[in-house]
């Protein structure tokens, strides 16, 4: 069967059907290739399509799941929630969407922890984070605008490290798992916002220096 298809009108279905060979091949040019066979089509124009090859489908994989990430938060009514409530809504929706490919998921950690890619990992993860804070409604542009995206990695990771492992019936346990991360967070957060308080609050040095210096200002 003859295809008239761009490369890049073939990266959707060969994505679609890589899918599908993940889970025995990972993240892999056999996978790829494989999965090109499935939708008729060669392997050099599977790489015309994917010219970073196997990596450079997982990493649009995962840009396409943060793409339906965003349109399924849009979607919510997340700002007549508390933040907690918001940040695990979005987190869980995640997982929820990822489900039926936790073993394509599982693949790709194992090729994001290989030293050439943990940079890669540490991107996507980062770009997943920022699409949960703007979708929660976060607007910061200070130091705090790292420092959220930083808090959530820690517990966006973990808990998917938690979850790939997951048995219990309808990832009960990895919910409650997600529950104890996030009030870590929230504790951490009181605590910091106590901290900026009693900072604004104590006498400062370089005031105390200034005077000395000019003592009449």
């Amino acid at each position: 069967m003859k295809n008239d298809k761009t490369p890049l009108e073939l990266r959707e279905p060969l994505l679609d059907a890589m899918l599908g060979h993940v889970p025995f091949d990972g993240w892999s040019d056999k996978a790829l290739c494989h999965a090109a066979e499935d939708i008729g089509v060669s392997s050099e124009m599977a790489e015309l399509a994917f010219p970073g090859g196997a990596m450079e489908a997982m990493e649009a994989h995962l840009v396409r799941a943060d793409e339906k990430l965003a349109t399924a938060l849009a979607a919510l009514d997340l700002m007549n929630m508390r933040i907690r409530d918001r940040i695990t809504v979005a987190v869980r929706t995640r997982f929820e969407q990822a489900a039926e490919h936790r073993e394509a998921v599982k693949r790709g950690v194992a090729a994001h922890a290989l030293p050439q890619n943990i940079a890669a990992g540490a991107k996507a993860g980062w770009r997943t984070c920022d699409i949960i804070w703007r979708a929660c409604g976060d607007t910061s542009t200070d130091h705090n605008w790292y420092t959220k995206r930083a808090s959530l990695l820690a517990v966006y990771s973990s808990t998917l490290l938690f979850w790939l492992n997951d048995e219990s019936d309808d990832y009960k346990e990895t919910w409650a798992f997600l529950d104890r991360r996030i009030e870590n967070v929230m504790q951490f957060e009181k605590a910091k916002f106590k901290m900026r308080e009693a900072c604004a609050n104590a006498p400062s040095l370089g005031r105390f220096l200034g005077r000395l210096r000019y003592p009449h200002s």
